[in-house]
């Protein structure tokens, strides 16, 4: 498990003293607490069903005293289920949740995280509600009029969650600050607005002659949805650990480019972000990257090991990994371009690539972003058959090959990436390398297999 750092943990600590400000501060007016504990034990269930069950929160902001209603997550965040798998790319039910449940932090910490940082949320939502239309907003005759405080108090808890899951992002996760808060809040802004009009129709509905009971009922239809989304999710959770299995499965056949397929995956991400591809495709190819090499399980152990360079025999085994992780891979449906990209890999722009020799815009796009990554990886770990390059001289080779070998805009990509954000590879022999043979200078630059 990794250590949480301390910074992250004081800041951890920092959230929890705001969360227990807000919940001290003296309500503004009596607080029903059979409704703070109805409300509580709906969230508590929800959190189980969804994990994030967001409407029931933002209705106890429309309904109660910001200090009560800042108690409705707490049952539910401390004792609700904690995912031992980080959220992939952006598979959370709602974004700003992602750090909610991340592995690699001791479970206590992460419920109480989770705990205080929604209860400073629902606090600053239920203040801003309560400035704006106090308690009656929900029952004014003029009902449209309601929708005004309602939508800054889904502001308030929007921003509030961004501005908490960017610290953590940036000291517990060391993700770059520039990065940390970038887009979180508009990628979040859409569906909380959804959850805020469900909890504003909970409250309307709660404060009507009809009562709580009628509110329960604004619930059914969305758990029905979140049932059918949290079902979607152990799915492509089960295709992940499928993968990771595989990738296991290749790391232990070669020990000498252990964490190979992971850095590739994380230049392929970093590719597909510079070029500016929707969430989805970057995903995808991430996967294609982490997936490229599967293939390597149908070929001999003693060829991937084998120190200096191959024979023209041992040359067309190997020629042919790419083909059978494509044979591996075709049935994963989800995986979608990121099978071209295992098959097609290493063509070349200028044809000279195997297994088909394509050329140019014959290539996959998906094929050419994971070509690029491949090659910068294996230049920037040392292998039984070569020694690391710097990573500047990496770039320079790539930019030195873009045009006939890569693609100049995944090469440009890649360049710009790295530069912004730095890339820091890993030594991925099992022991030092011996002096190495350079293998023929066909082979992609780097000399990698």
């Amino acid at each position: 498990m990794e250590a949480t750092p301390a910074r992250a943990r004081g800041y951890v600590l920092c959230v929890v003293l705001a969360a227990l400000y807000c919940v001290h501060a003296v309500p503004t007016a009596p607080v029903p607490w059979w409704a703070v504990a109805l409300l509580a034990a709906l969230y508590a269930g929800g959190e189980r069903l969804s994990g994030s069950f967001y409407p029931v929160l933002l209705a106890g902001a429309f309904l109660l005293p910001p200090s009560a209603a800042a108690l409705v997550a707490v049952p539910g965040a401390l004792l609700g289920p904690v995912s031992e798998v980080a959220p992939a790319g952006r598979t959370a039910p709602l974004p700003t949740q992602a750090l909610a449940p991340v592995a690699g932090h001791p479970r206590p910490l992460r419920r109480v995280w989770r705990a205080a940082r929604l209860m400073v949320a629902v606090w600053a939502a239920a203040r801003v509600h309560w400035a704006l239309g106090e308690r009656d907003a929900v029952v004014a005759a003029d009902f449209p009029y309601a929708l005004l405080p309602a939508g800054a108090a889904v502001l308030a808890f929007c921003l509030t969650l961004t501005v908490l899951d960017g610290g953590i992002l940036a000291l517990a996760e060391r993700v770059p600050v520039r990065r940390a808060w970038r887009g979180q809040f508009l990628r979040s802004l859409a569906p909380i607005a959804v959850h805020g009009l469900a909890g504003l129709m909970m409250a309307v509905l709660w404060r009507s002659p009809f009562g709580p009971f009628a509110a329960l009922l604004v619930l059914l239809p969305m758990c029905v949805s979140w049932w059918a989304f949290a079902q979607y999710h152990r799915e492509r959770a089960a295709h992940q650990a499928t993968i990771r299995a595989l990738v296991q499965a290749v790391d232990i056949k070669d020990g000498y480019t252990r964490g190979h397929s992971e850095r590739v995956g994380q230049a392929s991400l970093m590719i597909a972000r510079e070029l500016g591809l929707a969430d989805e495709r970057v995903e995808v190819l991430r996967f294609a990257g982490i997936l490229h090499d599967v293939g390597k399980l149908g070929v001999p152990t003693r060829l991937l090991r084998k120190n200096g360079p191959l024979t023209p025999e041992e040359r067309r085994v190997i020629e042919l990994h790419p083909e059978y992780g494509h044979e591996m891979v075709r049935g994963i449906s989800f995986l979608g371009e990121a099978r071209a990209a295992v098959l097609h890999h290493h063509e070349r722009l200028d044809g000279s690539g195997y297994p088909y020799g394509l050329s140019g815009a014959q290539i996959p796009e998906s094929a050419r972003v994971v070509a690029v990554a491949d090659a910068f990886d294996a230049m920037t770990s040392t292998r039984s058959y070569s020694r690391a390059r710097p990573v500047p001289v990496a770039l320079r080779e790539l930019e030195k090959c873009a045009g006939s070998q890569f693609d100049p805009r995944m090469v440009t990509a890649l360049v710009r990436a790295v530069d912004q954000y730095g890339w820091h590879p890993a030594v991925t022999a099992d022991e030092p390398a011996a002096p190495a043979v350079r293998p023929p200078v066909a082979d992609v630059p780097g000399a990698h297999r």
